[in-house]
């Protein structure tokens, strides 16, 4: 059986199949792995534990080594991202009560604020160019419930004790030194990195309920499409006003497989979001789904364009440099008059 290959034809499958599977055994078998001991520490009881040790392995990628060029670019992309995401989020909190057409304010903050990295350096990777990859090393400070933390408690739609925070960031910022003292410990959790997404899916999707499905899936669907047509719009301007192609600001418009995970780590953080954090949740995967089906699209699309200014910049060129041959050699061929030669 296939199973792995038929998981990774699936938009991130890795983060999406789990869910669904741990959210199934939570419906209808809410019982079946609460036998306590390892069986119980691979339930919903178990998904702190597994989510510290996803954020630890995120932080070791957070290299410093990357040119200026890279960062300006790559903290410019997420400065919009951000942006705009927490622009939208208050603006639903404030004006629209913290839901609009069902969706929350948090899974508009979640969704819209977080880049799917393994899809962002695949298409920059096929598609653009090295600088255009590594301006995902400033975007990866996007990964995680920390920066939506910041958000809420900064606008004052949270209430997370200081240390709450510093727990989140905590295994992050381990992560960041170890992988940046050592390239072989930096390469040893990014090759195993993958392993612990399914573990902290499956025990996410226990905290939730099937029938959460029915009502913040449409909306969901359509937060989506949002995500892809304003935050690719001002990644792509973003990109193009500091000098890239537009190609990594167009693959910028995704939503992460694991920000599925952050509405809970947010509830968890702050009972108060514990009541809207399964739709949230539910939505955001539903944008993780849409996005990984259209971003790819998106880029392809800015891609042909550049190619195209591209080739034709270069058959305007040629066109430039022929003329001007032509004109030099017609000029070699003008009869000068000679002056008579005198006897």
């Amino acid at each position: 059986m296939r199973i792995m290959k038929t998981i990774n034809k699936i938009p991130g499958g890795l983060m999406v199949v789990p869910l669904f599977i741990g959210m199934i055994v939570n419906t209808f078998f809410p019982n079946l792995l609460k036998i306590g001991g390892f069986t119980e520490a691979l339930s919903s009881a178990g998904y702190p534990t597994v989510l510290g040790m996803y954020l630890f392995t995120v932080g070791t990628q957070m290299t410093l080594s990357a040119a200026p060029r890279m960062l300006k670019r790559g903290f410019g992309i997420m400065a919009v991202k951000v942006g705009t995401a927490t622009a939208i989020a208050l603006t639903v909190a404030h004006f629209f009560g913290g839901s609009l057409l069902g969706l929350s304010t948090l899974a508009i903050l979640v969704a819209m604020s977080d880049t799917n990295g393994g899809m962002f350096m695949a298409l920059t990777s096929v598609m653009g160019d090295k600088e255009d990859v590594g301006t995902y090393v400033p975007q990866s400070i996007e990964t995680g419930p920390f920066l939506t933390m910041i958000i809420l408690v900064g606008a004052g739609l949270a209430n997370i004790p200081w240390l709450t925070m510093l727990s989140v960031i905590a295994p992050i910022m381990a992560g960041a030194v170890l992988g940046n003292l050592d390239k072989d410990l930096r390469e040893f959790f990014s090759a195993h990195q993958p392993i612990i997404v399914p573990f902290m899916a499956f025990t996410l999707g226990q905290t939730i309920n099937l029938s959460a499905v029915v009502t913040a899936g449409l909306p969901g669907l359509a937060l989506g499409v949002f995500v892809l047509v304003v935050t690719g719009t001002v990644c792509i301007l973003a990109d193009l006003f500091l000098g890239g192609s537009g190609i990594a600001g167009a693959a910028a418009s995704s939503t992460a497989g694991n920000s599925a995970a952050v509405p809970r780590a947010i509830a968890l953080a702050d009972p108060s979001y514990a009541a809207i954090a399964s739709a949230a949740t539910i939505q955001v995967a539903a944008s993780v789904i849409v996005t990984a089906v259209l971003t790819p699209i998106l880029t392809s699309f800015v891609f042909n364009r550049v190619q195209a200014r591209r080739a034709l910049g270069a058959a305007s060129a040629a066109s430039a440099a022929d003329a001007l041959a032509g004109a030099g050699g017609g000029a070699g061929h003008l009869a000068i008059p000679r002056r008579p030669a005198t006897e």
